[in-house]
């Protein structure tokens, strides 16, 4: 789920456009926590990983470089968030793997193979033929899926103070899980570029932690109804699903983040949960891991890796 982007375009491509009265007043917290996190934090150089440093490269959006917001790793774009403790610095500490993360909040499957920004170069420029690991974490901003799903659900639902039927999913109907399926062909052909330009690598697909629980709903942090809930959930494992009919089918390895995180969704409480909600604790990325949810992406990464005899 996307909540922030690059400097070129609004935040995300989409923070919302406040309008009125309680919709209003949702869109304005939810516009807030996208530009806080999509905010330049200070001038950067371009993050251009030379050859020498692929061992290990890292691509993908937010959800691959955004890490607790503590520690920003030098040199790297300002606006693509990227820390020092998301999973690719995780695993590449505990492997011994030499890592190039040109990860970067926002990314979409064609930021991959042109410049997202001036300073942030195509991510694909960091693979050579030399590359032992790719990791690819990517899909959930592609058409706005995620990020139109989110605000446009709570607008929504906002308008209905009852938990009653699904007026997000009858409003958009299957809008994002056909946005998705027609994605699949784009995310293949990103697969099978970084076969053909690190022809040693082996790659894996990581996709998303569970973000809704999968019964009942997420009030007051969310304004979901119940069947909204379901609805949204039911998106995200079709987005998840999709890669893992890519991964499968393009010589790559999935790596499940969604299963081992079920219960630990934004809508638990603080002691719980390893994906923040809409107003995060901490320093923590609205929808995104935590410090535990980062915990638990690095070890299913790291686990994945080790199967495959890495490390």
């Amino acid at each position: 789920m996307r909540v922030q982007k690059d400097t070129r375009r609004s935040p995300g491509r989409a923070c919302p456009t406040p309008t009125a009265g309680r919709e209003a007043s949702l869109f304005l917290v939810f516009a807030a926590a996208c530009l806080a996190l999509a905010a330049p934090t200070a001038m950067a150089v371009p993050a251009q990983a030379s050859a020498a440093e692929g061992a290990y490269v890292a691509l993908g959006d937010s959800y691959t470089a955004v890490g607790t917001l503590t520690e920003r790793v030098p040199g790297t774009p300002s606006a693509c968030n990227q820390d020092t403790d998301n999973y690719p610095h995780v695993v590449a500490r505990s492997l011994g793997l030499q890592l190039a993360d040109v990860s970067c909040s926002g990314a979409e499957v064609g930021d991959l193979a042109a410049a997202q920004s001036a300073d942030s170069p195509p991510q694909f420029d960091a693979l050579t033929p030399s590359t032992a690991v790719v990791t690819l974490g990517i899909g959930g901003n592609d058409n706005n899926t995620f990020s139109t799903a989110v605000r446009g659900c709570e607008a929504i639902d906002a308008l209905h103070v009852f938990d009653i039927g699904s007026p997000c999913a009858d409003y958009y109907k299957s809008t994002f899980t056909d946005a998705i399926a027609a994605d699949e062909v784009n995310i293949a052909g990103a697969v099978q570029r970084i076969h053909r330009l690190a022809p040693q690598a082996k790659v894996f697909v990581v996709g998303y932690p569970d973000i809704l629980p999968r019964s009942g709903n997420c009030r007051p942090r969310l304004t979901l109804t119940t069947k909204d809930t379901a609805y949204l959930d039911n998106v995200e494992r079709a987005l998840n699903s999709m890669l893992r009919r890519v991964a499968e089918g393009n010589g790559a390895t999935y790596v499940d983040t969604y299963t081992p995180s079920i219960g630990h969704d934004a809508c638990q409480s603080a002691a719980t949960r390893w994906v923040e909600p809409l107003v995060p604790a901490g320093s923590f990325a609205p929808f995104h891991p935590n410090a535990v949810g980062q915990q638990r992406t690095a070890a299913a990464v790291e686990a994945a890796l080790r199967d495959a005899g890495i490390g």
